[in-house]
């Protein structure tokens, strides 16, 4: 794996952009498939990120169903075989049943879960680099984008052409800037958070609380630790919580789950207190002639209902079969059956970020959303078999006239 521009080759079928879970997953499934893949990250290997850590069913069905599922229990991320909500107080349990192939969920730390993907891509044959920028795309005669142009540490920039670029380079994507992607859905409310990771836990599953305006969760990940959040609405945050993040963090906490901010209490971080005020829910365009988006670049919702991880696998899959079909059509089908699964989802991780409810309401959305997410994993799990799920979708395999 390089760290300069140096070893680039001239072209590539597919530049992909960000090396994080939406852009690996993506660059491997390609080269799988046999494509001439570079695969670009401006961090470094194995850096950490802002991220829930929290992998729903599909999320796991597509680790599973790419032979990875097995590195991941290897590497010490504990299994969760339940989900339990706290509404008030009260708990409500929820086993992890087995199905579509998965009998437990997955949270592995990203310093884990990233380089694991990377790693996969570079073993099928693309070309993963670090430290490298995106500094603009290429465009050919026509307008169709054609290739970028990236900067190495060294500050030597190089031109490299590609049959398409990939933006999976995050929620304020420099790819969807360039192409001019513009969102058409946005969702009106944004829930703040801030979290850390916590050592001897021993939190038994997920666990989700909800008390008046905010919640909290408990997450474990790899290593014994557990990632515990508080969430906000963003005003709330922006005018009392921002200044001290600790004792924001304890202050909300002890509102939410008197029992868990007991236990927390006391308890030397792993990781620094860290906070996010939110940014609204997106929904972008996800193609045009020469390029795509994947992960939070094309498609971004409130974390507070910790599903990005599972749509950045999922899409990743749904993008690679579309390229490799070879036509704009089939990038066309990409967005449709990517918003089909997306935007019911969508809409109710909004709801929850208003934190307007009450606790009947957010049961109702609780369980919408487990609707969702149980018919989201039945999709990925069928995946091999030929399917569409928008009408007049083409399922023939057309031929490859731009990969």
């Amino acid at each position: 794996m390089a760290t300069d521009t140096s070893s680039l080759k001239s072209s590539y079928d597919v530049i992909v952009v960000g090396a994080r879970v939406a852009g690996a997953a993506t660059a491997m499934l390609l080269a799988r498939r046999g494509l001439d893949v570079l695969l670009l990250e401006q961090g470094a290997r194995g850096a950490d990120t802002l991220s829930t850590l929290a992998m729903m069913r599909g999320g796991v069905v597509q680790l599973s169903r790419w032979g990875l599922l097995d590195a991941v229990r290897a590497s010490g991320t504990p299994p969760i075989e339940k989900t339990t909500f706290h509404y008030q107080g009260a708990p409500l349990e929820v086993r992890i049943k087995p199905r579509d192939g998965v009998d437990a969920l997955y949270a592995p730390r990203r310093t884990l879960l990233d380089p694991m993907l990377a790693d996969a891509a570079a073993a099928a044959g693309a070309e993963v680099v670090y430290h490298l920028r995106l500094v603009d795309v290429t465009r050919s005669g026509n307008g169709r984008i054609d290739g970028v142009i990236v900067e190495g540490r060294d500050r030597i920039q190089r031109t490299v052409s590609a049959k398409l670029v990939v933006g999976a380079d995050g929620l304020h994507s420099t790819v969807a800037k360039r192409v001019g992607a513009l969102p058409y859905q946005t969702g009106p409310h944004v829930a703040a958070v801030i979290y850390t990771l916590v050592p001897g836990l021993a939190a038994d599953g997920y666990h989700w609380h909800y008390a008046g305006a905010a919640s909290a969760g408990q997450i474990p990940t790899t290593g014994g630790d557990v990632l515990v959040f508080v969430s906000m609405p963003r005003e709330r945050f922006m005018r009392e919580l921002r200044f001290d993040l600790e004792a924001s963090f304890h202050g909300l906490l002890r509102e939410v789950s008197p029992p868990l901010a007991e236990r927390v209490r006391g308890r030397r971080p792993v990781t620094p207190f860290r906070g996010f005020a939110g940014h609204e829910g997106v929904v972008r365009q996800a193609w045009g002639p020469g390029w795509a988006l994947v992960g939070d670049a094309g498609y971004f919702k409130d974390p507070l209902t910790a599903h990005g991880i599972t749509d950045a696998l999922r899409d990743a899959e749904l993008l690679a079969r579309a390229i490799a079909r070879g036509s704009d059509g089939a990038l066309a089908d990409y967005q449709s059956v990517r918003d089909e699964l997306s935007m019911r989802l969508f809409w109710i991780t909004d709801e929850i970020a208003s934190f307007a409810w009450n606790m009947a309401r957010l049961q109702s959305l609780h369980k919408a959303m487990s609707e969702e997410m149980a018919r989201e994993a039945r999709y990925l799990r069928d995946l091999d078999v030929v399917k569409r799920m928008t009408d007049g979708a083409s399922q023939a395999v057309q031929a490859c006239p731009a990969v």
